[in-house]
């Protein structure tokens, strides 16, 4: 139980540091508002590194996402017995976490309209220019270089190699995130959207559940292919 609440605990974090730096950005008396992109990738490059140290230390593989997990599992390189209790441990993890955040600025949700930045995109990504074919290969893409790069890193928990990962995430958020808010985890991005459908947020829009499936399939399409080609050669 303890590899699953590693797993559990390091999700809560990226969360936590990730939403509410864009709850930062977004939402009004925020002393982070419009902040920029750079300050994004930045910020959820250091949540994922925090998650994965904290996660990786209470033995669990530091996965924190289920694409991962599942292309993992899908060709050999971690144990399929474990993939529900990952995903579990994810799922209720990134829910929980967004739940932190919508207390903690809950007087700033106060402050803030739908029209100056009290939308879904606090909690979860969204197409830039909305065009799903694209924005799911976008998702794609992005995840693909993610976990291909991940790979090739061996054991990515091991020593400051957390902190590369973190980079990684800011790479691939500076150079291709900025199309789609670049989820890169289906959990990071489902699980802070139902938060926001569900919870008593003041002034809340939609939380645009019609897009919910592209950072869902896009990441795990692109998590598999990269996972294949990492076999293969």
């Amino acid at each position: 139980m303890q590899e699953y609440f590693g797993e559990f605990i390091g999700t809560v974090i990226i969360i936590v540091l990730g939403v509410g730096l864009t709850a930062s950005v977004n939402l009004n008396k925020a002393y982070g508002k419009n902040s920029g992109w750079l300050y994004i990738c930045f910020g959820w490059g250091l949540s994922v590194a925090f998650g994965v140290y904290v996660s990786s230390f209470l033995g669990a593989a530091g996965h924190l996402n289920p694409a991962v997990t599942l292309s993992s599992a899908a060709f050999g390189l971690f144990p399929a017995s474990k993939v529900l209790g990952y995903l579990v441990a994810q799922f209720i993890g990134a829910f929980l976490g967004a739940v932190i955040i919508a207390i903690h600025y809950y007087p700033h949700f106060k402050e803030t309209t739908p029209e100056e930045g009290n939308t879904v995109g606090v909690f979860a990504s969204g197409g830039a220019i909305p065009n799903k074919l694209f924005n799911f290969l976008g998702e794609f893409i992005a995840t693909f270089f993610f976990v291909y790069i991940m790979l090739n890193l061996g054991d990515f928990t091991d020593g400051l190699k957390p902190l590369i990962v973190g980079l990684v995430i800011t790479s691939v958020g500076l150079a291709l995130g900025s199309t789609t808010g670049y989820a890169l985890n289906p959990f990071r991005d489902f699980a802070p959207r139902l938060a926001y459908a569900i919870l008593p947020i003041p002034n809340k829009s939609d939380a645009n559940m019609a897009y919910a499936w592209v950072p869902i399939v896009g990441p795990i399409c692109g998590a598999m292919l990269a996972t294949l080609i990492f076999s293969i050669f």
